[in-house]
């Protein structure tokens, strides 16, 4: 039996649960319309993603959508899915383009959105509004087989850790999975053309639209004017690259199903960064509150970038970098080429010939111990260094990081103590000190 073969018998649901699923779907689908109709609100009730489409994998989500007439005003439209999120489903309110509720329904987590309803996608009034076309399309072109078929993939991207769109992942999305295993044909043949995929690949399973500058371009099927993709990250991409490649020299189901790593204690990686004369430097936030997850993910990226540019224009160069999210804090955990840089550096000037010259030479005429002096035809100066260490550099430079914008400066703490830095999240550490594919684990 091939390791595809075993995998579809672990993740294809048992018919009573694909049956169960789909009634509660149904029902679901029927008390909406019923309250729709005692208020006598004109819109349709369409069931949409994967359990619509029939490619979910274990533990599915119900996606139900409210579709409104064009001519509804859009806070009207909000207002009426906010409140039939809350009346049926116990609904919290979350905010992607437009507001929805997110709640639970005979013990399936379920999402109720509302948007309008469209017969082309030509003028879309928000990009929920794509989403039944998403769900007829898939239904459309693929059978059982296929449909397993992109069970599969979504099942090597969770095992890989490039599943989902969320800032905290930057990887491929459910549909993705399905129209790149759409476009190939199956589960093999999409890793077979992946494995020689690069930077800038372009894939039009429908029709091309306008030129994307993006890693990977997949133009939507239902709409070719958008890239199904834009969410993929470079990193995220070379790592399916890499998986696909490795998955056809030696398959294994650890491309599925990886054992979950356990973290160097906190003495081994004290007893690592010793031997090898390693500098780490941790910072933390608070995490803030009432902020949805996936904008303090964007923003722990957004901040991540800053503090390392500015390791970088300062001398200390940032090697590696990683970061989490945990339930009251933000960590972001930096290698180094150095923490302490000497008191003395080199500061570059301008060509002698260069009218700027005087004024390098007349900023540096005060101090009789810093005497420019001629090298390759240009001025130079030895001089003392802004910043000898990490904290005192963002100490000083504090108001110039750019920070997520929900994050509050003031908690930033910046951890250089050993023993701290070991115990306060051995799984970051872990991570940066011995970074490890998931089906090397």
């Amino acid at each position: 039996m091939s390791i595809e073969s075993e995998v579809l018998n672990i993740i294809v649901p048992p018919e009573e649960e694909c049956r169960k699923v789909t009634d509660t779907a149904k029902k679901l689908k029927s008390i909406v319309e019923k309250y729709l109709s005692e208020r006598n609100i004109q819109a349709e009730v369409k069931s949409v993603g994967s359990v619509a489409k029939g490619t979910f994998l274990d533990d599915p989500d119900l996606d139900m959508f409210i579709l409104f007439p064009e001519d509804v005003p859009k806070k009207e439209l909000e207002r009426i899915g906010i409140q039939a999120g809350r009346d049926i489903i116990n609904g919290e309110m979350m905010y992607a383009e437009h507001p929805y509720t997110t709640g639970s329904f005979e013990g399936y987590e379920v999402d109720l959105v509302p948007c309008y309803k469209h017969d082309t996608t030509e003028n879309l009034m928000s990009a929920v509004d794509r989403t039944p076309f998403h769900t007829d399309f898939i239904l459309k072109h693929s059978d059982e087989t296929l449909r397993n078929e992109m069970r599969l993939m979504k099942r090597f991207m969770k095992g890989i850790r490039a599943y989902g769109a969320e800032p905290n992942i930057r990887g491929f999305s459910g549909y993705l999975c399905e129209v790149i295993t759409y476009h190939y044909g199956s589960f093999i043949e999409t890793v077979k053309a992946a494995s020689k995929w690069k930077k800038g690949t372009v894939l039009a399973p429908v029709d091309k639209g306008p030129i994307i500058k993006e890693p990977l371009v997949v133009y939507d099927p239902v709409d070719s004017k958008r890239n199904v993709a834009s969410a993929v990250h470079l990193d995220t991409l070379s790592k399916f690259i890499i998986a696909c490649r490795e998955y056809l020299k030696s398959p294994s189901m650890k491309f599925f199903f990886p054992e979950k790593r356990t973290p160097y204690t906190p003495s081994q990686l004290k007893e690592m960064i010793i031997k090898d004369n390693l500098s780490i430097t941790v910072f933390s936030f608070d995490r803030p509150e009432g902020e949805i997850p996936e904008n303090i993910y964007a923003q722990t990226w957004k901040t991540q970038y800053s503090i390392s540019k500015k390791l970088d224009t300062f001398g200390f160069i940032s090697l590696r970098a990683v970061n989490t999210v945990t339930e009251d804090r933000i960590l972001m955990a930096f290698e180094t080429e150095t923490d302490t840089l000497p008191s003395l550096e080199k500061r570059d000037g301008p060509p002698i010939s260069a009218e700027s010259s005087d004024n390098f030479l007349r900023k540096w005429s005060h101090d009789m111990h810093k005497v420019p002096y001629i090298e390759d035809g240009c001025w130079h100066v030895i001089a003392d260094r802004a910043f000898r260490d990490i904290p005192g550099m963002i100490k000083r430079e504090k108001e110039s990081v750019s920070v997520g914008k929900a994050f509050d400066k003031e908690s930033m703490r910046i951890i250089t103590d050993l023993d701290e830095i070991c115990t306060i999240n051995p799984d970051l550490i872990t991570e940066l000190l011995d970074p490890k594919f998931p089906w090397e684990i």
